[in-house]
């Protein structure tokens, strides 16, 4: 062989050995991240081609497919659309785009996933046609139903958590919308159905549940930082604040109050026990100040602030917001306000941390991945996000939350023969804007089955006159009763 020759096959045996790399890594290592792209139309369309899987809850079938007679197939169909829209999304070849359980669990639902790769080959094997494979979610039918029911016609959102292993029982959202017209492959129908709701004041697309909404969380928060101030080893519920009716920002001329004007409660000094019960705001913004940012930041990090959770739908990390903070905003942000942010489901991951003693488990929507023939292809694990407080101090806690309901400003949560701890919270905005109202807790206190949060915008339709106790407590309240009850 000429040296000519030699050099033309080194660089031939070069490029074809660059092309087998780069195809096998696009085909092997990013072949599921390249599925799972809502921006990949091909793999959109692939998924049409076979009779996707259903997703179900409970004993329930909340989405399927069913034969189409135009060029993709199989049309998806939802059950209770407006009740399960935050939970499966929707997926359509004509928007080009997917929602919700149905993107998240694409190349399952589709049969493309790395796991259902015999069952593949053993439907080319048999002549079967390709299936996709069935997803089974956490959450409970009922448990769903009666969030969805009880938040009605308000905007805002509710989400059950089961605190010892962290699945999802309900996850609601109002406004919602039908996502069965978002599942037509009629352009004109489906085109004119999406832009209506993107149109739409308020904004029923949203997730709110998840965060794309995000509020602050008011006096809920205050549970944060009592849990900060025990941790720090300092504070006991006993602890001493002083009791004014009204309270200067350290550094300015603004002028704190409680929110029904006064004092804590009578005397000059409250416990923190007291001003957890009452909900007050100085005593918590002191407790603020002599914690400092760093330590209540750190505190809300262990609960999962400041992180996102993919359950497997992605969320918005709810925020406490970056330091140094000066010791004005730090107070503020002792009650909830000031720049920090949260979704209904970080809250829920707050009371359920104290319930679960100390523990955070990861929130997960998904149980298993479940083949036609009832083959287990994927199964998903209950995992620890990390301790947020001790054994002891969650006790602790969960002690001064009970005092909130049985005789505190959270009793619309009370439920006869039924120990509730919980804790509500009114969050402002601007100037004469309708407050955001917010309740979290769990039940039973001693052994707990579910942790619930509920949050209420525009003051729950009625301004600044709605109050957290009034609406959003009742409504956690209707979601415990529903676990109870099964």
């Amino acid at each position: 062989m000429t040296k000519e020759l030699r050099r033309l096959s080194i660089v031939m045996l070069a490029m074809f050995v660059a092309l087998f790399a780069s195809t096998s890594w696009i085909q092997v290592v990013q072949a599921s991240d390249l599925g799972e792209n809502s921006h990949n139309r091909r793999a959109l369309y692939d998924s049409f081609e076979v009779q996707r899987g259903a997703i179900i809850a409970g004993d329930q079938v909340i989405a399927s497919s069913v034969p189409s007679t135009d060029i993709y197939s199989w049309q998806r169909q939802y059950t209770d659309p407006q009740m399960w829209a935050p939970v499966t999304g929707f997926i359509n070849p004509v928007l080009g785009s997917s929602t919700g359980i149905e993107q998240a669990m694409n190349r399952e639902l589709s049969g493309t996933a790395s796991t259902q790769f015999l069952s593949r080959i053993e439907q080319i094997i048999s002549g079967q046609p390709p299936r996709g494979s069935n997803v089974l979610l956490t959450l409970d039918p009922a448990v769903q139903k009666a969030a969805f029911d009880a938040l009605g016609s308000y905007e805002g959102a509710v989400v059950a958590l089961d605190p010892k292993t962290g699945r999802v029982l309900a996850l609601v959202t109002s406004p919602s919308f039908d996502t069965n017209t978002l599942a037509e492959h009629n352009s004109k129908a489906v085109n004119s159905a999406y832009d209506a709701l993107l149109a739409e004041p308020t904004n029923p697309l949203w997730n709110r549940a998840t965060g794309d909404s995000l509020n602050p969380p008011g006096s809920t928060f205050k549970l944060v930082v009592a849990s900060a101030a025990l941790a720090s080893g300092r504070y006991t519920p006993d602890s001493t604040f002083e009791n004014p009716a009204t309270y200067v920002l350290p550094g300015t001329s603004t002028t704190l109050h409680n929110f029904d004007g006064g004092q804590c409660g009578p005397g000059d000094t409250v416990t923190l026990a007291t001003a957890l019960r009452l909900s007050c705001n100085i005593p918590m913004a002191q407790l603020a100040v002599q914690l400092g940012d760093d330590a209540i930041r750190t505190e809300a990090e262990k609960y999962g602030f400041d992180t996102s959770f993919d359950i497997p739908i992605p969320t918005h990390a709810s925020v406490y917001p970056a330091g140094p903070l000066s010791d004005d905003v730090t107070a503020q942000t002792g009650f909830g306000q000031s720049n920090v942010k949260a979704s209904p489901l970080q809250m829920a991951m707050v009371s359920a941390g104290i319930a679960n003693k100390g523990v955070v488990m990861n929130p997960r929507m998904v149980d298993r991945v479940v083949a036609t023939d009832l083959t287990v292809q994927k199964t998903f694990e209950d995992t620890q996000f990390g301790r947020a407080l001790s054994e002891k101090d969650a006790s602790t806690m969960t002690t001064m939350m009970i005092a909130n309901v049985q005789n505190g400003a959270a009793s619309g949560a009370r439920i006869d023969g039924v120990d509730v701890a919980g804790k509500t919270g009114t969050a402002e905005h601007n100037p004469g804007d309708p407050y955001t109202l917010w309740f979290t807790g769990f039940a039973p206190a001693a052994d707990p089955k579910i942790a619930v949060a509920v949050m209420i915008e525009n003051g729950g339709g009625l301004g600044q006159s709605g109050t957290s106790n009034g609406i959003a407590a009742p409504i956690a309240k209707k979601v415990i009763e529903a676990v109870l009850s099964r």
